[in-house]
């Protein structure tokens, strides 16, 4: 089988012999209108039936994403789309290191593994869910088309969890297959499995934040003002001034912390010595990778203080994870400083610590500040208006989401990107509105 090439002979494209399994063909293809009602009822709104310049995979290959062209979201043509194999392929960590990657899912792990991957599955179809209202107040149609591309992209995913819900385990993978279509992000009675994904997306500065940065730093420098401090001065300039932007980060990073889960998990432990879920970048990690015997640090309170524990490192898991992904917001947020710099703006962007604003772990029934100081309650009351965006914030942002839908033009609040998608020009038509 040549994985890299792309079968659109079915309705559903795919590169894993759709045709030749009759019975998982069957199954996607029942799955599928249920798939396309839920993306007509909770895909981007408005614009179903806008013609949007998208990316399409023709094979797995690098030059296979290569191909553009402009379709109606709902016609995109949705698949299955895998990696090539791996020959001699090993399993990299767990009591099972070093035995040939399986190729079907052992009996004994089967019920761990389904539950990641609907867990997995869960968010892919929750964000296109929190980001179905983003169209209505796009800042340019390259950014209105970008958006819809991480839509379909999204998608794509679920198409993925759910091929292997039905390939691999039956009438309980069709099962949850379907309920993957039936919860809602944020819905009161049936949300999503994962709090963060059902937290409401109601403007754009969680996208393309250092363009948003760039803009804000350019009409301060023309207009004068030094200090990034003089908040009414700057968001009269029709920008969204640094320290809201500050609140912004401290609110999508906390919630992204909990996604981790607890620092310390027995979950987390069993999944990594079943082999089914490593660490970040487990080959290159010089170690065992079986931790029967390795520490890790932890942050934990110890009799009224935050100190680091060492415990051990196959519990602490989530805690590894959860550092690396800290390390990469951290890289991040040094991009977007020297943004910051290069205009001259006296201002640091910073990620809080770790235990600051948290719903889940050791952390979650304490007060710490962004600094990781432990404060008491009235404290935390009094200045969390500081730290996280307020109503007044909110609002403000709100009021500068207005849609700008003329080719090449963008919202005063952010900056145009360096080239276009596909090297189109500037003024370049992404998504035909009126289609």
């Amino acid at each position: 089988m040549n994985i890299e090439a792309v079968d659109y002979t079915t309705k559903i494209p795919n590169n894993v012999n759709l045709a030749e399994d009759r019975q998982v063909l069957r199954a996607l293809e029942s799955w599928h209108p249920g798939y396309i009602d839920w993306w007509m009822d909770m895909g981007p709104e408005g614009f179903q039936q806008s013609l949007v310049y998208l990316r399409t995979a023709v094979s797995v290959d690098p030059k296979g994403w290569a191909k553009f062209d402009y379709v109606k979201m709902p016609d995109y043509r949705w698949g299955i789309l895998l990696a090539p194999q791996e020959e001699g392929r090993k399993i990299p960590f767990g009591r099972h290191y070093g035995e040939p990657a399986w190729q079907d899912v052992p009996g004994e792990y089967r019920a761990m593994l389904r539950r990641l991957v609907v867990i997995q599955g869960d968010t892919e179809p929750a964000s296109v869910e929190q980001q179905r209202h983003l169209g209505k107040t796009a800042p340019s149609l390259y950014d209105l088309r970008n958006v819809f591309q991480v839509n379909v992209e999204e998608g794509r995913h679920l198409w993925a969890m759910v091929y292997i819900l039905q390939k691999y385990f039956g009438r309980d993978g069709r099962e949850e297959a379907a309920e993957l279509l039936q919860r809602r992000s944020g819905d009161a009675d049936k949300p999503r499995m994962l709090g963060a994904f059902n937290e409401a997306t109601p403007d754009w500065l969680s996208f393309h934040i250092g363009r948003t940065i760039q803009r804000t730093c350019e009409a301060m420098k023309a207009a004068g003002i030094d200090d990034p401090a003089e908040i009414d001065k700057v968001r009269a300039l029709g920008v969204i001034d640094l320290p809201t932007i500050q609140k912004k980060l401290n609110l999508h990073y906390t919630l992204s912390l909990d996604l981790f889960g607890s620092e310390m998990s027995t979950n987390a432990a069993n999944t990594f010595t079943a082999g089914l879920k490593g660490r970040f970048q487990e080959t290159k990690i010089e170690d065992d990778h079986q931790l029967e015997h390795a520490t890790y640090p932890v942050l934990k309170l110890v009799d009224g203080e935050i100190k680091r524990v060492d415990e051990p490192a196959l519990t602490a898991i989530n805690m590894r994870l959860r550092d690396d992904y800290t390390a990469d917001c951290q890289r991040g947020l040094d991009r977007w400083n020297k943004i910051i710099d290069r205009t001259g703006v006296g201002f640091k962007l910073v990620l809080p610590h770790v235990g600051f604003h948290r719903q889940i772990g050791k952390f979650k029934d304490a007060h710490v500040s962004p600094d990781g100081t432990l404060i008491d309650a009235a404290t935390w009351d009094r200045q969390k208006g500081a730290w996280l965006p307020s109503k007044d914030d909110g609002d403000f942002i709100a009021s500068l989401m207005k849609p700008v839908t003329e080719p090449g033009q963008f919202a005063s609040w952010i900056a145009p990107p360096r080239v276009g998608i596909d090297n189109k020009p500037g003024d370049f038509e992404y998504v035909k509105i009126a289609a």
